[in-house]
């Protein structure tokens, strides 16, 4: 699956997953589309993957019916031109505070992709009070199919730490903030997307965020706790 069918399939109204495996293994990430994620999350500003990762990743993932979609570093010009060129599905770029950053984004992955870019999903990560102080301005330009807002790195924007522990809620400043991003985003007719556990989907879902990224760490967690459980540790 190309960023195009991705890209068809939100249009349509669908709700897509993304799952992040957390190690660059491609192995592990075409199993969990084999396990029904729709696309794999293959993070290079936070992960070890290298361009060699993400071009034998990125095959064998589509092998099996699903996407990769890479987060780079940073939307330097040229590191999202090599990404693509190594065969990223699409990119999820971070960061991105102005409408100025998200044209040179598009501009940059249809220089990179002359005939080919639509077959690319691009994805805008809104990570910023910044961000959504601008995202009128943004949400008007024309190739960004998605607007991503990153809970981790807003709420670190905020002052709060970037991740709760685990099975607590984030404070609820920052989620304001991302339900009136979110609802900025669906306004306008653009494609809203978020982070979220499997019990926050479903009230995501319900105001119209349709691009889900989901952690695997969770379900190993409930599951190797479950075993302990079972053997009495």
């Amino acid at each position: 699956m190309n960023g195009a069918k991705l890209r068809a399939r939100l249009q349509a109204g669908e709700s897509i997953t993304m799952f992040t495996p957390h190690h660059a293994s491609s192995g592990l990430a075409a199993r969990l589309v084999e396990l029904g994620a729709d696309s794999i999350f293959v993070d290079c500003e936070h992960g070890t993957w290298s361009f060699e990762d993400v071009r034998m990743t990125s095959q064998i993932v589509r092998s099996v019916g699903g996407a990769a979609i890479v987060r780079p570093h940073s939307h330097e010009r040229s590191v999202l031109i090599r990404y693509l060129n190594a065969g990223a599905d699409g990119l999820m770029v971070p960061m991105v505070d102005t409408a100025e950053q998200a044209r040179a984004i598009v501009e940059a992955v249809r220089y990179a992709l002359p005939s080919e870019h639509e077959k690319r999903l691009v994805v805008s990560m809104v990570e910023t009070l910044e961000a959504i102080e601008n995202l009128d301005e943004m949400l008007a330009v024309d190739g960004i199919d998605v607007f991503f807002i990153g809970p981790g790195d807003l709420s670190q924007n905020m002052g709060f730490p970037p991740a709760p522990r685990f099975g607590e809620p984030r404070p609820a400043e920052v989620m304001e903030k991302v339900a009136v991003a979110a609802k900025k985003i669906r306004s306008a007719g653009k494609i809203a997307g978020t982070l979220v556990t499997a019990e926050e989907l479903p009230h995501w879902l319900k105001r119209g965020v349709q691009f889900f990224y989901i952690h695997s760490d969770p379900f190993l967690r409930r599951g190797l706790a479950g075993i302990q459980t079972a053997l009495g540790r």
